[in-house]
């Protein structure tokens, strides 16, 4: 695919994971279309894209959880540019706390945003991609889709189908003859996003990131790698590739990790927190890419840590070569000496 020129669609383009989506295209020369509920931060996000030379970007205000809506953001973007070359299923909001103390409303509008706004945006963009023979369609799940976590379940069960989603799409694709049209899923770790102080809380108690934490833009760069080279499912982050395994291999001890992980660091035991609905159903006043957690110093951090411990074996190893052992004892046996001996003699030596 060509990596300039092209045409991207982003849902909840302005904040996180969207947003910084929308910065590195934009600065890739593609033409990139900004879906969201906040029409000033879509203009806002346009504004810092258009700075970028031979970047277009078009802001459509749009709800994900309405399928005509959805359907308008598609044509816009076909009318606008012609072409939709990549689609990021990127909207998503959440809810924290025991199952039986979330209001259902709130679990169904989570359900709404994350999956249905998953499948009006494949609707939507695979129609388009069907007609121009080609594209790929990036739907944004989770760790926590392939290795769920308690008091989030909404949330859980939303990833999780996101994941499937794209698993179901790859197959009809398939049988349907369009090789030229790809479906990939990432499954991010922690990320610094607004994502935890934007989200519901029935759980009474303040809500923390789990680390590791990493920055919405590593989940950008991965995105943009799969404009040129579409995979079937990607991680963002170590973290989220070792807890899908490990809850593939080791589904029971997964879980009994990821309960106390989450009870005893992901929800403070000391800071309360009143109900709240978060932006589940309203967005919030302003937005960002980041959430103040700190994820790139946290990346630094490890990666320094990480480059000191490799270091030190290297220099452990190196030292170790370079100490001379101890020579290794074989003596020979006394008569094989003697049979030397006489060998270099000759048969016809006395003794």
């Amino acid at each position: 695919m060509r990596t300039r020129n092209n045409v991207v669609v982003i849902t909840g383009a302005s904040s996180g994971v969207g947003r910084a989506c929308a910065r590195r295209f934009a600065a890739r020369g593609w033409s990139v279309v900004l879906a969201g509920r906040r029409a000033a931060e879509l203009e806002e996000v346009a504004r810092r894209c258009r700075r970028h030379r031979r970047a277009r970007a078009l802001a459509v205000p749009t709800d994900v959880t309405d399928p005509a809506a959805v359907d308008e953001l598609a044509r816009r973007a076909l009318a606008e540019y012609g072409r939709i070359d990549l689609w990021v299923n990127s909207a998503a909001v959440a809810v924290f706390g025991p199952l039986e103390s979330v209001p259902p409303d709130v679990v169904r509008r989570v359900l709404d945003t994350g999956v249905l706004g998953s499948v009006y945006g494949a609707r939507a963009a695979l129609a388009a991609m069907r007609v121009q023979g080609s594209g790929t369609l990036v739907n944004i799940s989770s760790a926590v889709g392939a290795a769920p976590v308690p008091y989030n379940s909404a949330y859980v069960m939303a990833k999780s189908a996101v994941r499937a989603l794209g698993g179901s799409l790859r197959q009809e694709l398939r049988l349907s003859g369009h090789r030229d049209i790809h479906v990939c899923t990432v499954l991010p770790a922690t990320l610094d996003t607004p994502f935890f102080g934007n989200a519901a809380n029935y759980s009474g108690r303040a809500v923390r990131p789990l680390s590791p934490v990493y920055t919405p833009e590593r989940a950008a760069r991965r995105i943009v790698r799969l404009a040129r080279t579409p995979r079937r499912e990607v991680y963002v982050g170590p973290a989220a590739g070792a807890l899908t395994m490990l809850s593939a291999v080791l589904p029971a001890t997964t879980e009994r990790f990821l309960a106390r992980q989450m009870d005893r660091h992901h929800l403070s035991r000391t800071v309360a927190a009143p109900d709240t609905r978060g932006n589940v159903f309203d967005p919030p006043e302003g937005a960002a890419r980041h959430g103040g957690w700190h994820g790139r110093r946290r990346t630094a951090l490890r990666r320094l840590a990480t480059a000191t411990l490799l270091t030190a074996l290297a220099l452990t190893a190196a030292q170790a070569l370079r100490t001379p052992g101890a020579p290794a004892h074989r003596p020979a046996p006394a008569a094989r000496r003697r049979c030397g001996a006489r060998r270099r003699r000759g048969p016809w030596s006395a003794g």
